[in-house]
């Protein structure tokens, strides 16, 4: 049987209000979940919601129907809570399980080993690209690609154009805002493109994303640093990931969440094939009219992807773009399959071993 939440935590050593950041030392009565995302899915009996705001480790903070908590987490619960997770707790303050995400960000983890989750149930994914640096379209064509794995709508957010003159990338079918946060230049549009959802924000060290957040939240809420003069590039001002309110829009409307994120140096793809396609999004519509529906693109007869390339219509160096992430893709996935990447390594290795003796021969 599931219901919906009514049980308040108890002010026990267990559930408390949360003592770190100014901003969620305040305890609320009966808060309005609705502002949090919440959409009247059913938990367990004698839980209730509460949504992740931030990950401590060993604790967790939460917001439920009655404030700002700290619970905490339990180290044999699958899937493990990650920042943008409903939960369900009951009413001791224990975590009883995770509530059946819609969506979840993750790139590859270092040294290819495995996935890094690093949000969930986001509804945007904000790539945030400071013009004081080169702007890479690699960057962000994989971060679009994992925004689309993730079902969210990525969003090229260029920061601090008060710095410099703008070049804006080219990547069809991808909304690119400019922006200022300082000057207040941009914001409006940023926080249209949120309105009443869940937003991350990926971007590098010193990209202008806690100046960004504390620009949408009208406070400083996350800590800023300054950027290295000679190759502009920042220091981990943001530890962790943590979830904030943006106050609502002047018409009423949700301003919706975001999620302030460290930066990262490398974006490794972890993402279906079908996900890089929706990055290429006139690679996508070409593909429509290929005769094949299992057309690779690769050279099959009847390729409109082959058509529109040796006409011109289509950029050659997209098409390389496409066909590099859909490499890596493919072979990530190989990767997370263990006995898929052992039966692949070998026949590749049993390809180099008859190259080399057939070489041999001559």
């Amino acid at each position: 049987m599931h219901t919906l939440f009514s049980t308040q935590f108890p002010n026990n050593r267990v559930s408390r209000p949360v003592t770190r950041g100014a901003r969620l030392t305040q305890r609320l009565t009966l808060l309005d979940l609705s502002q949090y995302g919440y959409t009247q899915f059913s938990v367990p009996s004698g839980t209730q919601p509460a949504r992740v705001l931030r990950h401590n480790g060993s604790t967790l903070t939460v917001v439920s129907d009655n404030g700002v908590q700290t619970v905490r987490n339990v180290p044999g619960l699958s899937p493990q809570p990650t920042v943008g997770d409903w939960l369900a707790v009951d009413g001791a303050g224990r975590v009883t399980s995770v509530i059946e995400r819609t969506g979840l960000l993750t790139r590859e983890a270092a040294h290819k080993q495995g996935s890094q989750v690093l949000a969930a149930n986001v509804d945007v994914v904000l790539i945030v690209c400071g013009v004081d640096r080169p702007i890479k379209d690699g960057r962000i064509q994989r971060v679009a690609t994992m925004a689309w794995d993730a079902g969210a709508t990525p969003v090229v957010v260029i920061t601090k154009a008060g710095v410099a003159d703008v070049e804006l990338p080219d990547h069809p079918g991808l909304l690119t805002l400019v922006t200022d946060a300082l000057e207040g230049t941009g914001l409006d549009a940023v926080r249209e493109a949120i309105a009443g959802k869940t937003a991350v924000l990926i971007g590098e060290s010193g990209a202008g994303k806690s100046t960004l957040t504390n620009a949408l939240l009208g406070h400083d809420e996350a800590i800023t640093g300054r950027v290295r003069r000679g190759d502009n590039k920042g220091r981990h001002t943001t530890t962790s990931r943590q979830l904030h309110l943006v106050p609502p829009l002047p018409d009423g409307r949700a301003g919706g969440l975001i999620i302030d994120t460290p930066g990262i140096r490398s974006v490794g793809l972890v993402a279906e094939a079908a996900s890089v396609t929706a990055t290429f999004a006139e690679i996508g519509e070409l593909a429509e009219g290929c005769r094949f529906a299992d057309c690779q693109h690769a050279g099959e007869p009847g390729c409109a992807v082959a058509e529109a390339l040796d006409s011109g219509a289509l950029d050659a160096g997209r098409y390389g773009d496409w066909l590099k992430l859909q490499r890596e893709a493919a072979s990530a996935a190989r990767r997370a399959d263990v006995h898929a990447y052992r039966s692949h390594a070998k026949q590749f290795s049993r390809a180099g071993r008859e190259g080399a003796e057939r070489k041999r021969r001559g």
